[in-house]
C-alpha cells in the first residue's frame, strides 16, 4: 500500500483545510486508517483514526470537536477535516494505515504504512 497526503497550506488562526491520503492497493477498505502530526521538536503524536469500516471514530483530546475523519472507500481515500485551526495545530501532517487492527489506534507503532507527509501552518 502507498499513501499519498496532500492539502496542507498556510491558513490564519479559526480557518479550515481538509486534507486527503490517497491509497494505492485493493485491500484499502480492511485496514485501520489513522491521522498523526509531527511539529518541529516534538515527537509524532495521535490525532485521529477510524475502523475499516468508518464506524468507529477516535480523536486526540486537544483536536476533539475541531478535526473530523472519514474516508470514501470506493476512492480509496481518508479525509481529515480540519476547522476552527489554531497555530498549535502547525505540523506535518501524515496519514497511515494499520492492516490487523491489532495493536491500540493511538500508537504509531500499530500502523504498517506512512504517507509522506503534509505540512499544516496555521498563522496567528
Amino acid at each position: 500500500v502507498q499513501l499519498q497526503a496532500s492539502g496542507g497550506g498556510l491558513v490564519q488562526a479559526g480557518g479550515s483545510l481538509r486534507l486527503s491520503c490517497a491509497a494505492s492497493g485493493r485491500t484499502f477498505s480492511t485496514y485501520r486508517m489513522g491521522w498523526f502530526r509531527q511539529a518541529p521538536g516534538k515527537e509524532r503524536e495521535f490525532v485521529a483514526s477510524l475502523t475499516w469500516t468508518g464506524s468507529r471514530t477516535y480523536y486526540a483530546d486537544s483536536v476533539k470537536g475541531r478535526f473530523a475523519i472519514s474516508r470514501d472507500n470506493a476512492k480509496n481515500t481518508v479525509y481529515l477535516q480540519m476547522n476552527s485551526l489554531k497555530p498549535e495545530d502547525t505540523a506535518v501532517y501524515y496519514c497511515a494505515a494499520d492492516r490487523y487492527s491489532s495493536g491500540s489506534y493511538y500508537y504509531h507503532g500499530s500502523y504498517d504504512y506512512w504517507g509522506q507527509g503534509t505540512q499544516v501552518t496555521v498563522s496567528s
